[in-house]
């Protein structure tokens, strides 16, 4: 069986990442929108990372068109909203899907370690999936999930 550590995925300027750059460090993983009433996450996303980073935590955000067409856009216009509105920082890859025949290798892997309340599907943008500095599947957050939430998890469960 693969571990997380094993998975590639292309970022948004279309580069080949190895998750394995990721190895010790705690990882979020999400699926993300920008035309989404949860999209203002973003926003609560970049300062968790901006608050961890330096202690270990990478966020990372997979666009993904499969919910009500909310991610519509290409690469290009995905990263200037990002930046523009939301001030992202951190790794943002390339479109993908995370449900379906085609889902990423990634998103295929984290539903079958840490399946939802109605099953291993994701139901909607900004799901989260949250990887210890082993690289193993931790926790799963659901869409509704706020970053602020996570960050009261990470202060009681992870050893920085």
């Amino acid at each position: 069986m693969a571990a997380f550590y094993d998975f590639t995925a292309e970022s948004l300027q279309g580069k080949t990442i190895a998750m394995e750059a990721y190895k010790g460090k705690t990882v979020l993983v999400v699926n993300t929108a920008s035309q989404c009433g949860l999209t203002p996450q973003y926003e609560g996303l970049e300062k968790l990372y901006e608050k961890y980073k330096d202690k270990g935590l990478v966020i990372l955000g997979f666009p993904c068109n499969q919910f009500g067409n909310q991610e519509p856009g290409d690469a290009h216009s995905i990263s200037e909203g990002c930046l523009i509105n939301y001030g992202v920082t951190f790794p943002m890859f390339a479109k993908i899907e995370v449900n379906g025949n085609n889902a990423h290798p990634i998103f295929k892997y984290l539903k079958s370690k840490l399946g939802g309340i109605f099953g291993s599907r994701i139901k909607w943008n900004f799901t989260k999936f949250l990887i210890d500095a082993d690289g193993k599947p931790v926790k799963r957050f659901s869409p509704i999930t706020k970053p602020e939430k996570i960050d009261e998890y990470l202060q009681k469960r992870m050893k920085w």
